[in-house]
């Protein structure tokens, strides 16, 4: 009997999907290099450059993980008209994303993250800096309108819609408003935002990591009881149907309005290679299966099956949908172990789905 029958039916409907993404698109720029000596002009290595790359990152990064897995992707975001917004929307179209949804913004440039990596010669290449280029810090009020019209058609045709907001200043008001509108006509809306999600009330799945949770809480979660409770009082507040807590190698905490706790232990025994664009990945595949008709603990428990191979993997990386179904039938995946409230205080019962 092949395993996990139940997630590889779901995998089996992700070509079917049409996902609308709106959000930052950055440049992950990699420089790589060798030490050789300090610098005679300040206390700094001297980086001797052997060569360069440069990857989706961000929301762009989320893009191509969906299209990884087989979704049909439109994809709604700025760039600057620099040569490394037209080499990026270059790699989107060649990722298999529609890119009539993202505009260029005259004069600006485009979001971007430099890391340089360098070591002595026969070392593998550490990290030593990051240059952050933040791009268009807003919609111009010229493109806002045009923007606006590039969500509403992409959404139109869409099973799904993901927001991927890292801050960079694409989801202003009347973005967020337009992402709300959908949300409140029954559409599946599912958003990622580093320092905004408390904003995105109504949506299906709001998905922060425990370190997001913890400064929307204002206090540490050190304890299990503590990262519950303050979950399900963002999803009160977020009025969501799910959310959905990454914790790295403590795995996934997916919590839903009444229903029990479940808890997902990190898929795998690897240790993790790179965790860039992990987050990217599981909101991905989570969207993805919520698009294809999966429950909540269904999509979480595919989305942790590919934030465990990505992890695998040096700097910003996808994760296909021939993997995801190599390993769905290599090993079984753990069942979400779910946590209800047991009638002395204090102490739960637990069960298994």
């Amino acid at each position: 009997m092949q395993r996990n029958p139940e997630l590889r039916a779901v995998l089996d409907r992700f070509s079917k999907a049409r996902i609308a993404v709106v959000g930052d698109l950055v440049a992950d720029e990699y420089v790589y290099g060798e030490t050789e000596r300090i610098s005679r002009e300040a206390p700094v290595l001297i980086v001797r450059y052997e060569s360069g790359d440069v990857k989706l990152g961000c929301a762009a990064n989320a893009v191509a993980n969906l299209c990884a897995l087989g979704a049909r992707v439109s994809p709604v975001g700025l760039l600057g008209d620099d040569a490394i917004g037209e080499r990026l929307r270059g790699m989107l179209r060649e990722a298999g994303a529609r890119v009539d949804g993202i505009l260029s913004a005259p004069g600006l440039a485009t979001a971007t993250k430099t890391r340089v990596l360098a070591g002595g010669k026969n070392t593998r290449r550490q990290q030593m800096l990051r240059i952050d280029r933040d791009g268009p810090r807003a919609t111009p009020a010229s493109l806002l309108g045009r923007l606006l019209r590039a969500l509403k058609d992409a959404a139109r045709e869409a099973d799904a819609i993901m927001v991927s907001d890292y801050g960079l200043g694409l989801l202003s008001p009347p973005v967020v408003e337009a992402v709300l509108g959908l949300a409140r006509s029954g559409r599946v809306v599912c958003a990622d935002s580093r320092f905004g999600l408390s904003q995105y009330r109504g949506v299906t799945l709001a998905k922060p990591n425990e370190v997001e949770l913890e400064q929307l809480a204002a206090r540490p979660l050190t304890e299990p009881s503590a990262l519950e409770e303050a979950g399900r009082d963002l999803l009160r507040s977020l009025q969501a149907k799910a959310l959905l807590v990454t914790r790295g190698r403590s795995g996934m905490v997916l919590l839903r309005p009444g229903a029990p706790t479940a808890l997902l232990p990190v898929h795998g025994s690897a240790e993790a290679v790179d965790v860039t664009g992990a987050g990217d990945t599981v909101m991905a595949a989570s969207t993805l299966a919520l698009a294809c008709g999966a429950d909540p603990v269904q999509a979480a428990r595919l989305a942790n099956v590919a934030g465990a191979l990505v992890v695998q993997k040096p700097g910003t990386a996808t994760v296909g949908a021939a993997e995801l179904r190599e390993e769905l039938l290599r090993v079984p995946v753990a069942e979400a172990e779910l946590l209800e409230a047991a009638p002395e205080p204090g102490r739960r019962r637990r069960e298994r789905r």
